[in-house]
């Protein structure tokens, strides 16, 4: 922690709290500080739909502020010029700015480092289609939260978020999400059980789809 101090002395370093694919480290493509599990207070998940953009009407996770609402996720800690590259990533979502006391950690944060939350844009029109949640997206999400906060914070994450009636998308054989992940077989098959238990819907993909899942950024 020695490193994170000086660099927060320094004004050098920064955190954000990913509570989607930012949980899976294996998606981050930073070279970041440090990381740790978190959970972020006053904030409730869920499902919306993506802004209407060309190709395909994927849904994505963001969260809004919830009085009494938490969030589990993963504080990553950065170096603040890669926080540019993170807010291009980012681009749909706008950085929100978090106060460390409502950041639960195991350990202290850096005192001066300055936390920040993603949430989705809000003020853009939606795609015209219903939104659909990508099984390649989701499978990446769901193997963060097994390894940051083991098979009883997944199951949190599934029962937490809202609108998981939102179908899923079946690429897990095409994935269209960029920054795919390999699940192992008991992955694969803890995944899909509790999402049947939370009563998900399926869509198959399609070769009429195909096209437009490649244009997924």
């Amino acid at each position: 922690m020695g490193n994170i101090e000086a660099l927060a002395k320094s004004g050098g370093l920064v955190a954000y709290f990913g509570y989607g694919s930012l949980v899976n480290r294996n998606t981050l493509r930073t070279n970041i500080v440090h990381a740790m599990p978190a959970r972020l207070h006053g904030w409730r998940r869920l499902w919306r739909a993506r802004p209407d953009m060309p190709g395909f009407p994927a849904a994505l996770l963001s969260v809004r502020r919830e009085e009494g609402g938490s969030v589990d996720g993963l504080l990553v800690f950065d170096h603040l010029d890669n926080l540019p590259a993170v807010d291009l990533r980012e681009a749909h979502y706008n950085r929100r700015s978090v106060l460390p006391e409502h950041v639960e950690t195991a350990s202290p944060l850096p005192h001066g480092c300055p936390v920040f939350v993603y949430e989705a844009h809000q003020d853009v029109p939606l795609h015209p289609e219903p939104p659909r949640i990508l099984q390649s997206y989701l499978d990446a999400v769901m193997q963060g939260f097994l390894i940051e906060h083991g098979e009883e914070g997944l199951r949190r994450f599934v029962q937490e978020t809202q609108y998981f009636d939102t179908p899923i998308y079946k690429d897990r054989g095409a994935p269209a999400y960029p920054r795919a992940v390999v699940l192992s077989a008991s992955e694969t098959k803890l995944f899909d059980q509790l999402l049947v238990e939370r009563g998900a819907s399926f869509i198959e993909m399609s070769k009429i789809d195909e096209g437009d899942v490649d244009k997924v950024a």
